[in-house]
C-alpha cells in the first residue's frame, strides 16, 4: 500500500495512536518517580529505564516528522511503530521484574491499536513479534537465574491474549472497512441523489423557492431568479425581491387553506401564480413555494391557437385571396359607376377598407409561420439606424426629422429584415399617434444596468391605458377599428426568436416601447 493510496484517516489514527505512546511515556515517568520510586533495586537499574524512556521519547518524535512528511510508506512505518512499542514494553517487562510485573499486558493495548489503525492487516503479524520478544525476554531471565522455567505458562498465556486480540482487531478492522465501503457507497448515491434533485429542480418550468419562517429565502432555482429578477440569494428577505408574495405568506400561514392570487414581479413585470405548501422535509415553519409563469402559460396557448389558425390560413389563403381580389375589383367597378353617387362612393370604400383589413390579417398570419426563419448577424447599430431612419421616412412620409441618439460601440446580434421589420411597426405606430411637431418621435439606444443593450422608441402621443397595457402584445387586441391586433405580437414573437425582449415601459409623458436585446428568457436559436 503506496502513501498516495492510504486514505488522510490511516495517517490521522497513525498520528493518534503517537501521540497516545508520548503521553503514556510521560504518565510512565510520573508514576514510576513519583508514587514508586523503590521499584528499582539500584541506581543503574534506574538509570536504564531513564535511557530507555528516553530513547522511546526520541522515536515517538522521530515518527512526528515520518507522519508529517508520508515517509516511508504507511505499511513499513505502522509496522516499524508496532515493532518499537514492543521492544519498549518487553524492555519495561525486564527492568520491573519480568512476566510477573504485570507490565506485558499493556503489549495487548498497542497490538489492538495497530490492527485497528491497519485496518486489520499485519495484525497476527505484530501478534507474533510480541509473543516471540516474550519468549526471548522471559528465556534470558530463566538463563540468567532470575526466573523459573514454570512461569513459561504466563507467558504463553499472554501470547495467546495477543494472538487472540490481533483477530479481534482483525475482525473488528473487517467490518469497520464493509461499513466504510458501505458509508462510502452511501454516500456516493446521496450525492448522485442531491445532484439528480437540484437538476431536476433547476430544470423545472416553474420558480422554486424555500422560505424560512422569519420569511428569508432558504433555497431558490434558476427559474425562480429569472421570473422575481433580482439575486434570490440565500439568506436575503422575500420582501426584497416580491413583496406582495411575502404578505401573502403571512397570510397564508394564518390560514393555510387558502392559496394567494395572482403577484406581479415588479423587475421583470411577469405575473405570477404562487402555489404554497409547508416544506415537511426541513425545519418547522418552512415554505415551499412553486412560481407559475402565467405570461409563458398565456404565450403557450396563444401560440397553440396561432398556429392551428396559421395552418388553416395556409391552407385557406389560397380560396381566401382570390375571392377577396374578386370582390376588390368588383368594387372597383361599383367605384366607377357610382362616381356621382355619394352613398355608392360610401359603399364601395367600406368594402374596398374590410376587404384590405382581411388581406392584412390573412399576410399577418401567415408571417406568424416565418418568424422562426432567421439569421442573425452581428450589426453595427449606428450605421445601420442611418439607413433605416431615411428608409422609414420617406417610405411612411414623415415630414418631420426623426430624432435619435446610439452609441458608437452598440453591437448586437439580431436578423436584420427582422429588426428592420419590428422597428419599422414601432415607428409608424409612434408616427400615428405623436403630435407630429419636431422632436415629438425619437430613438435612444443605451445600456441597461446589466449591461444589456436597449432600443427606446418614444413619441409624444397619448400613453397606453392602464387596463390595455396587459393585453398590448395580445394577438388580436386592437383599439382601432381597423386595426388588425397582430402587429405588435408579431413584434415581439420575432424579438423572442432573436433572445430579445419587446415591451411597453410608462414613462411621465407620451408612450414608450423598449426592445432589450439578449434576453436570455427569451426564445433561443
Amino acid at each position: 500500500m503506496s502513501s498516495h493510496a492510504v486514505s488522510e484517516v490511516y495517517w490521522r489514527s497513525l498520528s493518534l495512536l503517537n501521540t497516545f505512546r508520548l503521553l503514556s511515556v510521560i504518565a510512565l515517568l510520573v508514576g514510576v518517580g513519583w508514587y514508586t520510586p523503590g521499584a528499582f533495586d539500584n541506581e543503574g537499574t534506574w538509570n536504564a529505564f531513564l535511557w530507555l524512556a528516553s530513547a522511546y521519547t526520541l522515536a515517538g518524535l522521530g515518527f512526528l516528522f515520518g507522519i508529517r512528511f508520508r515517509l516511508p510508506r504507511f505499511d513499513l512505518q505502522l509496522t516499524l511503530h508496532a515493532a518499537t512499542d514492543i521492544a519498549f514494553i518487553v524492555s519495561l517487562v525486564h527492568l520491573f521484574g519480568g512476566i510477573r510485573s504485570g507490565l506485558g499486558i499493556l503489549l495487548l493495548c498497542y497490538i489492538a491499536a495497530a490492527g485497528l489503525i491497519s485496518r486489520g492487516r499485519m495484525t497476527l503479524f505484530h501478534a507474533a513479534l510480541a509473543s516471540i520478544a516474550l519468549l526471548i525476554e522471559h528465556s534470558l531471565r530463566i538463563y540468567g537465574g532470575v526466573a523459573r522455567e514454570d512461569d513459561y505458562g504466563n507467558v504463553v498465556l499472554l501470547c495467546v491474549g495477543s494472538f487472540a486480540v490481533a483477530w479481534l482487531a482483525h475482525r473488528l478492522a473487517r467490518y469497520a472497512r464493509e461499513s466504510e465501503a458501505l458509508a462510502q457507497q452511501r454516500g456516493v448515491d446521496l450525492e448522485n441523489l442531491g445532484q439528480l434533485n437540484a437538476r431536476i429542480l433547476q430544470d423545472v418550468s416553474d420558480g422554486v423557492l424555500v422560505i424560512d419562517a422569519a420569511g428569508n429565502v432558504r433555497q431558490a432555482n434558476e427559474q425562480a431568479v429569472r421570473l422575481i429578477g433580482g439575486r434570490a440569494e440565500p439568506g436575503g428577505p422575500l420582501a426584497l425581491y416580491l413583496p406582495e408574495l411575502a404578505a401573502a405568506v403571512m397570510r397564508w400561514r394564518d390560514d393555510p387553506y387558502t392559496q394567494p392570487a395572482l403577484v406581479q414581479a415588479a423587475v421583470t413585470r411577469k405575473t405570477l401564480r404562487p402555489r404554497l405548501v409547508p416544506a415537511s422535509f426541513t425545519v418547522s415553519g418552512d415554505v415551499l413555494i412553486y412560481l407559475e409563469d402565467m405570461d409563458r402559460l398565456r404565450r403557450e396557448s396563444q401560440q397553440l391557437k396561432l398556429a392551428a389558425l396559421g395552418r388553416l390560413t395556409a391552407n385557406l389563403a389560397h380560396e381566401i385571396r382570390n375571392p377577396l381580389s374578386a370582390i376588390t375589383h368588383a368594387a372597383q367597378l361599383l367605384a366607377e359607376e357610382a362616381a356621382d353617387d355619394p352613398l355608392g362612393q360610401k359603399l364601395t370604400r367600406i368594402i374596398n377598407d374590410n376587404a384590405a383589413r382581411l388581406e392584412r390579417m390573412v399576410a399577418d398570419v401567415l408571417e406568424l409561420n416565418r418568424r422562426d426563419r432567421l439569421k442573425r448577424i452581428e450589426i453595427e447599430l449606428t450605421p445601420w439606424l442611418v439607413i433605416f431612419v431615411d428608409e422609414v421616412t420617406q417610405s411612411e412620409g414623415i415630414d418631420i426629422a426623426i430624432v435619435w441618439q446610439c452609441p458608437p460601440e452598440a453591437r448586437l446580434r439580431f436578423d436584420p429584415a427582422h429588426l428592420q421589420q419590428v422597428l419599422w411597426n414601432l415607428v409608424r405606430n409612434g408616427w400615428r399617434y405623436c403630435s407630429r411637431q419636431p422632436g415629438s418621435l425619437r430613438l435612444a439606444v443605451a445600456r441597461d444596468e446589466v449591461g444589456r443593450w436597449r432600443l427606446d422608441v418614444l413619441n409624444d402621443g397619448p400613453p397606453v391605458p392602464a387596463d390595455a397595457q396587459t393585453q398590448l402584445f395580445e394577438p388580436f387586441f386592437t383599439t382601432e377599428s381597423k386595426g388588425t391586433g397582430l402587429g405588435l405580437y408579431i413584434a415581439r414573437e420575432i424579438c423572442a426568436a432573436n433572445s430579445a425582449w419587446l415591451e411597453y415601459v410608462p414613462v411621465e409623458s407620451g408612450a414608450c416601447f423598449r426592445i432589450v436585446f439578449e434576453v436570455t428568457d427569451g426564445e433561443k436559436t
